[in-house]
């Protein structure tokens, strides 16, 4: 009996790490998205590649206090770090920078609808590279989700090219990212908090270039809002909520699993549609679109239930039979 029930307790506490860490990350995905838009939208600062830049900046610097502090730990630098954390410092830098791209360029509710895409997109590679499958009830959520996304983005939604091509493009890094991330924390390399910190420190010395060579850095130097007290707070939020946001899915991803972390980011992505439905301005009714949303909601919530019922201790994968995990590339 006592074994038994130090058994449940642990199972408890497995079920409130999952769902801590899930919430935390919603939480924090809300925020940033909520800011950001209102950086580049409302204020039209000029360049959302800068904005990435200051998240970058923020993620370094924190973790450098942090760990010299001894808050937080993990691995110096070594000749061998970079060949270690390759390829996740590409996809960090590429998942940033168009998914801001793709928040300037497009109505919340469009960058939702479009968004939805990145699931399907992780539950194929979590079979290829993981070597994971997941369940029936698994599959039917995720169908479910893509249907509607597709229903809601087939009625007259704003055509921008440059916008769907920053979103789709977000959608296929966010799924890689998510599951070489969670490669690479179950290989115990680097540890959260190293491939956070290598991730920017390899990367903000290439993204200065590329927005140097753009213009953007000079794009930034004439912008106007600077003296603007409420416009440096928000960006300056945002740039704090980009270290948030970049731990979430890294407890997220641990916890749980890399597909689990781009639905709660979509379950997050249903809230900002329906505000930007009230507060966007640019949104146009219409039942088809408003159909298609609901039937893709109905899915997060099908998947949520499946994935945090207080009764599961493991996440709802099943692995594929004489796998050898050790040798996925």
């Amino acid at each position: 009996m006592k074994q038994q029930s130090l058994e449940d307790d642990e199972n408890d506490n497995i079920v409130f790490r999952r769902v801590a860490s899930a919430v935390f990350y919603g939480v924090a995905s809300f925020m940033i998205t909520v800011v950001n838009k209102t950086v580049l939208t409302t204020y039209s600062f000029p360049s959302f590649q800068v904005l990435g830049i200051g998240q970058m900046i923020t993620t370094i610097v924190v973790l450098f206090i942090a760990k010299k502090l001894r808050i937080m730990n993990f691995p110096n630098f070594q000749l061998g770090t970079f060949k270690q954390i390759f390829p996740l410092p590409l996809f960090y830098i590429g998942n940033m920078i168009f998914g801001l791209g793709g928040t300037k360029e497009l109505s919340l509710p469009m960058f939702t609808a479009l968004r939805r895409f990145s699931i399907l997109m992780t539950m194929i590679l979590e079979f290829y590279l993981l070597g994971v499958f997941p369940v029936f009830s698994v599959q039917i959520s995720v169908y479910t989700m893509i249907i509607g996304a597709l229903l809601a983005t087939s009625d007259d939604l704003a055509f921008n090219l440059h916008g769907y091509i920053y979103i789709l493009l977000n959608d296929l890094l966010t799924a890689t990212n998510g599951v070489y991330t969670k490669k690479k924390l179950d290989s115990r390399e680097l540890g959260k908090y190293g491939l956070m910190y290598y991730n920017s420190l390899f990367m903000i010395g290439p993204a200065i270039v590329i927005s140097y060579c753009s213009g953007d850095i000079e794009a930034i130097s004439n912008f106007k809002d600077w003296n603007n007290p409420i416009f440096l707070a928000q960006f300056i939020i945002s740039c704090i909520m980009g270290f948030i946001l970049s731990y979430s899915v890294m407890l997220c991803t641990h916890y749980n699993s890399a597909l689990t972390t781009t639905i709660i980011g979509c379950l997050k992505n249903i809230s900002v549609t329906y505000l930007g439905m009230i507060i966007g301005g640019d949104y146009v009714f219409s039942w088809i679109n408003f159909l298609g949303l609901n039937i893709s909601v109905i899915g997060s919530l099908i998947y949520t239930y499946v994935t945090f019922r207080k009764k599961e201790t493991k996440v709802p994968y099943v692995p594929l039979k004489n796998e050898n995990k050790d040798n996925i590339v």
